[in-house]
């Protein structure tokens, strides 16, 4: 049986990834708060019902508040999305977890690795709010944009805890955005995240001018190096076949919306990096951070992962992008699908 009855909901982040969450929320009448760091934007969303800076186009029903103090969003939350950015997130859960109750439900709307330590969303969470707080993750190809818009759009929610699951499902379940349920957590968290690595790549590879061709490789032997990494580290290999696995990597690797692909895109069109980055008026290319963060955790697991090298040399600016195509075409031959290791 699906539930639904979990307000009050706070969504922590007003980007619009937390933005379109929370009109979701908010349009089945549920009470929910969105915290937003400036004011500025918490007012917006008060006066006018709109987030012009970080979700244009949404309309954000009355049933959603917009907050600016974390323990005002928190306080009482029955279930609590966070949707900031991946390596804000451990400091943003440090200052809400004095004012969070004891028996909220925590969802991750998050999709990285934490730089240094490698770290998953969830584990993240179960670090600062305790290892018994039950834990989802939220994923899918999600484009904020279109969802606000209001465009068919899925995803899934994975969880070790099955009431969690199925009560976040509730919540966000509706006509036009469709939730199904996953006991995957790793899989789905790792789905979420590394497909943003070979969506920066995508974006160099359409920049470069390639074709469909190199298109269809890149995804196909990109989401061989998701579910390489993703298995040695306890993910179910078939998750990689889901939203967020395959659906993921098709519409971040396909979407101009997608702001990875534009990282990508601009960095093979003779743009730095930093430049990019400073470009983008708060937005998060959540691909950048989680690129140092696998390509430092595949290499301590002994797991191959070339397109993510490549990427990562070029975000260093150590090989320009046509180079980095150059030597990944140029490697020796290898086996399509990947040998079980031999038993003795």
């Amino acid at each position: 049986m699906i539930r639904s009855d979990v307000s009050p909901v706070a969504v922590i982040g007003a980007g619009g990834w937390g933005t379109a969450l929370a009109c979701l929320a908010g349009e089945k009448g549920t009470a929910t708060r969105l915290w937003a760091l400036e004011p500025e934007v918490a007012e917006e969303i008060n006066s006018r019902r709109t987030n012009t800076r970080y979700c244009p186009g949404a309309e954000v029903p009355k049933s959603v508040k917009g907050v600016s103090s974390l323990s005002d969003a928190v306080d009482g939350a029955r279930l609590v999305i966070f949707a900031v950015p991946s390596q804000w997130l451990r400091g943003v859960a440090e200052q809400a977890a004095a004012h969070l109750p004891s028996r909220a439900w925590i969802v991750s709307a998050t999709k990285g690795l934490e730089t240094g330590t490698g770290l998953r969303m969830s584990q993240v969470l179960a670090q600062v709010l305790g290892s018994e707080t039950p834990l989802a993750a939220l994923s899918g190809p999600n484009l904020s944009s279109e969802i606000v818009r209001g465009m068919p759009a899925c995803a899934v929610v994975a969880s070790k805890h099955a009431e969690l699951s199925l009560a976040a499902q509730g919540l966000l379940l509706s006509r036009r955005f469709r939730v199904y349920t996953n006991s995957d957590l790793i899989g789905v968290e790792l789905g979420g995240a590394l497909k943003n690595i070979v969506a920066l790549a995508a974006g160099a590879s359409d920049g470069l001018g390639f074709g469909s061709n190199t298109k269809a490789a890149l995804l196909t032997r990109g989401l061989a190096e998701i579910r390489r990494l993703g298995v040695d580290l306890g993910a179910k290999a078939e998750t990689f076949s889901g939203l967020s696995g395959i659906g993921d990597l098709i519409t971040t690797c396909s979407s101009t919306l997608s702001r990875n692909w534009q990282v990508g895109n601009r960095l093979a069109k003779g743009e730095t990096r930093d430049a990019i980055e400073a470009s983008m008026g708060g937005q998060v290319a959540e691909g950048v951070p989680t690129t140092f963060a696998a390509c430092e955790l595949a290499a301590a697991r002994g797991v191959e992962m070339p397109i993510a090298e490549a990427v990562r040399d070029v975000l260093l600016g150590a090989v320009p992008p046509r180079e980095a195509v150059v030597r990944l075409m140029g490697r020796e031959g290898k086996t399509e699908v990947d040998s079980p290791p031999l038993r003795t």
